[in-house]
């Protein structure tokens, strides 16, 4: 016997038994590693060496006559039985190889006599049992499957080692019927007792299939067995004998236990998630409320205290010029008062501009939109902005042809423009290049997304920079409140805030994009008007004469100082002024039967009526009063510019006597002029 290796290179001998090696001469360890050729020789059949070799290679049994060469070169025909042994995964492990040679070919058809062929025939039927029994041995121990031999007509009971093992017994203990059913799990004798009777009976025939636990009759481990056999029956229908095999599956019943563990965990947290995940919710809207108010509170406080102390400043200079010229004038000293005036004069326009700022960021300031081709006006300020950034900057201007009109208030692009353009140069002391660009731009859902905006067609006015950049943090926090890189006393930190709230109440977006030691770009992006292109009409010049004789104005204020500086300022236009505190008192005079040809109202007002519902009803009195709504901020869409009628204005506050005094002459000389131009359409 002989058994080869077919997985290694050239299926080589690993195993030979003595009468292989007493037959071709050879010594075991002169054979292992060899290949079988080594017993070919001149007369061997190529044809037999290629059928042999086809039946290797296809992994399939063969049995072939063939003329082989012994160590000494003498020549024997044997008969090769070759069968392939598969391992537990069906694969093939090894290939036995049987040589009958009880007789030489060459003297086989001399031979004669019955009991010749009988004697070879029963010494191959030997060999061939020796082989399978060898087979099934390396099978099943390549399996790890344990075998079980049961003969009923004398009652002994034949494990293998394997088996034993799987009760806890020693490879060299004899065992029997009763250490089976000792040692098994309690739980388990029941259900095995039964399908054991049931293979054994002859009415029923059934397959031994069953798994259960063992207790280790030395060692005490519990094992999971599964066990299946048959029984043998005889000609009389008595079972003689029962056969099979045995698996230990303890770790395959381990892992399902874990697995049927982790699914009831799984249901569980399934079930629990929807609460779960609504709790973790709550939680982290809480959470995020309590940043929002921290965050809310901690921007109050950098508003006020940033607020504090511009103003107190602004305060100072106008309450110390308003001091010293009391004291001038009461001492009678009326030389160089007119510096005082001046310094509380720039503080008032300073706090002026501050709170236009504040309410900007806000976007609670009053805007006066109107159809702007920015092209146009970015021309207008080329001179300034030139002058502005100073001969070190180079300032280039890419404008796209045939650019939207955008509906906005073209003195607050022209301030948020010029804001844009000093930052720049602010981040280039050592000079550099300034470019303004404009394009149109069609934003999609995923475009407008990025930038917080409506998708549709906007206009960009772009400012950039070659200067010194701002760092992730730094652009995260350029649109807050009074926040500055700038030094103390070289910037408010409003404009960015200011542009910001501009650009949002204006119905588009700001955005910044910068790296560090390579520049900044800021980007408005502003909606496409899509109306007809309106050329504002010119303003009436200042020197509109006078509405003298008749003309009255109505002013309507809360507050007495400011109801006392507008009567001034209307006194000194020679106008005729009424005055009222709220909306009741102020429609008495409205219900009258004075002559009144404009209303001068505030627009935040108590006791009931603001200055709109005044306004309102005046109208319903008066049919087309002129009306001028003074306002420190659009409380509400009552003065917004798309939401007044026709003559009505808005004026805001503070405002300084020549604006004011502009505006009402700029109106009531409107009336007379629309009239002259009726008196002359009717002659």
């Amino acid at each position: 016997m002989v058994i080869t290796d077919p997985n290694r290179h050239d299926n080589p001998i690993i195993f030979a038994n003595d009468a292989f090696c007493s037959l071709t001469g050879y010594e075991e360890d002169e054979l292992l590693g060899r290949n079988c050729r080594v017993l070919q020789g001149p007369e061997t059949d190529p044809d037999h060496v290629s059928q042999i070799r086809e039946a290797i290679e296809s992994l399939r049994p063969i049995e072939i006559d063939i003329c082989n060469y012994r160590k000494d070169g003498s020549k024997f025909w044997n008969r090769i039985l070759l069968s392939p042994v598969n391992d537990a995964d069906g694969n093939v492990a090894y290939f036995f190889g049987q040589l009958d040679v009880t007789f030489g070919q060459d003297r086989l058809a001399a031979l004669e006599g019955e009991n010749a062929i009988l004697a070879a025939e029963r010494r191959a039927n030997q060999a061939r049992l020796e082989f399978s029994e060898e087979s099934l041995r390396l099978a099943t121990e390549a399996a790890e499957i344990g075998t079980w031999d049961l003969d009923l007509t004398t009652d002994v009971l034949t494990w293998s080692e394997r088996t034993k093992g799987m009760f806890g017994i020693s490879p060299n203990v004899v065992c029997s019927m009763a250490d089976f059913y000792a040692g098994l799990h309690p739980n388990d004798v029941e259900k095995t007792s039964k399908a054991f009777a049931s293979a054994l009976n002859p009415e029923q025939h059934a397959v031994y299939d069953v798994e259960y636990r063992t207790i280790g009759k030395e060692d005490g481990v519990i094992r999971w067995v599964a066990a299946k056999g048959k029984g043998v029956f005889d000609a009389s229908g008595r079972c003689i004998r029962a056969l099979g095999t045995a698996i230990d599956i303890t770790e395959r019943k381990i892992t399902e236990a874990r697995l049927l563990k982790s699914e009831a965990t799984l249901r569980e947290w399934a079930e629990t998630l929807e609460a779960r995940v609504a709790e973790r919710t709550k939680e982290l809207e809480e959470a995020q409320e309590v940043l929002r108010q921290s965050q809310k509170m901690e921007a109050v406080g950098q508003l006020t205290g940033g607020l504090a102390h511009d103003f107190n400043n602004l305060l100072a200079v106008i309450g110390g010029s308003l001091e010293l010229l009391d004291r001038r004038l009461k001492q009678r000293r009326t030389d160089e008062l007119e510096r005082f005036v001046t310094a509380a004069q720039s503080a008032t326009k300073r706090a002026s501009a501050l709170t236009h700022r504040l309410l900007a960021f806000s976007r609670r300031q009053t805007l006066d939109p109107k159809p702007t081709l920015v092209n146009k006006l970015i021309g207008g300020l080329d001179e300034l902005i030139r002058r502005t950034v100073g001969p070190s900057i180079a300032v280039e201007v890419a404008f796209e042809a045939g650019l939207w009109l955008t509906l906005v208030d073209p003195p607050q692009l022209e301030n948020a423009l010029l804001n844009l353009c000093i930052n720049a140069r602010d981040a280039m002391p050592d000079g550099g290049r300034l470019t303004i660009e404009t394009g149109n731009r069609w934003l999609d859902e995923r475009a407008a997304r990025e930038r917080d905006i409506p998708s549709g067609q906007y206009i960009s006015l772009c400012v950039s920079d070659t200067g010194t950049g701002m760092s992730p943090d730094i652009v995260a926090r350029a649109f807050e409140p009074f926040f500055t890189t700038k030094p103390t006393g070289q910037g408010t930190g409003l404009g960015l805030s200011m542009i910001y709230g501009f650009a949002r109440q204006s119905g588009g977006q700001v955005r910044i994009y910068s790296e560090l030691g390579k520049g900044t770009a800021v980007c408005l992006y502003l909606p496409r008007y899509q109306g007809e292109d309106i050329e504002e009409k010119s303003r009436l010049d200042s020197a509109t004469p006078h509405a003298k004789g008749g003309a009255t104005v109505l002013v309507v204020d809360d507050e007495a100082a400011i109801r006392m500086l507008v009567i001034e300022m209307l006194t000194e236009l020679d106008y005729i002024v009424l005055e009222a505190v709220d909306g009741p008192s102020a429609m008495k005079i409205l219900q009258s039967d004075r002559a009144i040809d404009l209303l001068v109202t505030d627009v935040g007002l108590p006791n009931g009526m603001n200055g709109r519902q005044i306004a309102d009803a005046a109208r319903g009195v008066r049919p087309g009063l002129k009306v001028l709504f003074m306002t420190g901020y659009a409380e509400n869409a009552a003065v917004s510019p798309g939401y007044l009628e026709p003559d009505m204005a808005v004026i805001t506050k503070p405002f300084d006597v020549d604006s004011f005094a502009q505006r009402v002459t700029a109106i009531i000389g409107q009336n007379k002029i629309d009239s002259a131009r009726q008196l002359a359409g009717s002659g």
